[in-house]
């Protein structure tokens, strides 16, 4: 009688200790063929020992997906079009990143014509409502397994992982006790956990910075670096056309040596508490400041102020994990079309952690010479701002006008809102 074949399931892998473990607790807990997916996004991992690590310990196949250039192009740059900051300051690298993960692994689900995706983010943290909203939006058929919130799962220690693999023989993945609770990919490193758990300490910067130079550390020269953009996403770096991958490289490289996109924050976490993470976004921060350079040469007053507006909330759903949603959609395609005319060069001036505009240009500038100039010209004359100010003024004045006849208000005479002021 031929054997019944088993149910798969897509596991989320990255071949640390709790995907490790999470490998034979699923054929244990769920009797599942365990596929292990791994999505590189410029963790710098050694991915063919990572494969080898998953086969050992279990899993029936391991597929790892090169997303570096998809995910620069497809969520990086989208975002950075769209100036998205979390809580003005956080440039939302784990938040970009894990709506693509999440379609990655529906994928591979459809492929291996899987039943469920496991993950193994904590019930604590954003990442679990991030993986699964991307679940959902594509596959709401799917059984999600989040480990550390099933009751099956009983490990509640990373003593008591170490100990789960050791009875099975199974070769544990080492970290050092004392390291920080990371996110690494190309975009930024997250740092948690330590000292950063108590919010009157400084951060132990030199223990913690992988890529980034502490400013006081960095070049007395300084540096120069001229970016180019075209309908708002960047395309070369100092005369160089450059993929968004080459991009986001080049400038992790220029923006480290520099001391650039150094963050500390104490942040609210969309499961309703607060969190305390530093961020290193070298070559982000760059991309971001030069950025917002050209959309003030080249949006008008009214798409500018708009623009802002759209830009708070896009940063929330990214951060809420919301990518694949019907506003999302809206609001990239509002981003595409002000963007149109978002094209020409920034340069900026590097400088010890610090950044400074040293010239833009765009065929599509709003900047018009003959009329900013203080000489009058022929687009501009003087008198004609009388007409525009008592237009512009006309409520001020009716108020006022209406405050001294009734004699109540800021403009009566001797009024209490006017100081008396010194006369010698």
């Amino acid at each position: 009688m031929a054997t019944k074949k088993k149910e798969k399931v897509i596991l989320a892998y990255s071949g640390g200790l709790d995907t490790t473990v999470i490998i034979p607790w699923l054929k244990e807990n769920y009797d599942y063929d365990v596929i292990a997916v791994c999505i590189d996004l410029g963790q710098g991992d050694d991915w063919k020992t990572i494969k080898a690590r998953a086969l050992k310990t279990g899993a029936a196949a391991c597929y790892v997906v090169d997303a570096r250039e998809e995910y620069c192009k497809e969520y990086v740059f989208p975002a950075v079009k769209a100036n998205c900051k979390y809580e003005d300051e956080y440039l939302l690298g784990t938040s970009t990143a894990r709506p693509l993960i999440g379609k990655i692994l529906v994928e591979y689900a459809r492929q291996e014509k899987a039943v469920a995706i496991c993950h193994g983010a904590t019930g604590k943290g954003n990442d679990q409502v991030r993986f699964e909203l991307a679940i959902k939006a594509f596959a709401p058929d799917l059984k999600v397994i989040a480990a550390w919130r099933d009751d099956k799962w009983t490990l509640d220690s990373r003593e008591a992982e170490i100990a789960y693999l050791e009875e099975r023989k199974i070769p544990v993945p080492m970290k050092k006790a004392s390291s920080y609770s990371c996110d690494e990919n190309i975009w930024h490193i997250s740092h948690e956990g330590l000292e950063l758990e108590k919010t009157e300490n400084e951060p132990n910067w030199k223990n913690m910075l992988k890529e980034t130079k502490l400013p006081e550390e960095a070049s007395e020269k300084g540096e120069y670096v001229k970016i180019e953009f075209e309908k708002g996403e960047a395309v070369a770096v100092n005369g160089k056309k450059l993929s968004p991958l080459q991009i986001v490289e080049t400038l992790n490289k220029i923006g480290g040596r520099n001391g650039i996109g150094l963050v500390d924050l104490v942040e609210n976490r969309c499961v309703g508490m607060k969190s305390r993470g530093v961020y290193e976004t070298p070559g982000g921060t760059i991309l971001q400041f030069a950025h917002e350079q050209l959309d003030h040469l080249c949006l008008d007053r009214d798409t500018y102020s708009y623009k802002q507006m759209v830009s708070l909330k896009q940063s929330e759903l990214i951060y809420d994990g919301k990518w694949f949603t019907t506003l999302m959609d809206g609001f990239m395609a509002f981003q595409d079309k002000i963007e149109e005319n978002v094209t020409g060069w920034v340069n900026l001036r590097l400088y010890k952690g610090t950044m400074r505009g040293a010239g833009c240009w765009s065929p599509y500038s709003l900047y018009n010479e003959s009329i900013a100039s203080f000489a009058t010209g022929d687009l501009y004359n003087h008198k004609d701002a009388e007409g525009f100010i008592t237009l512009f003024g006309l409520p001020l004045k009716v108020r006022a006008m209406m405050e001294q006849a009734t004699g109540k208000g800021q403009a009566v005479l001797n009024s209490k809102k006017l100081k008396k002021r010194p006369t010698e």
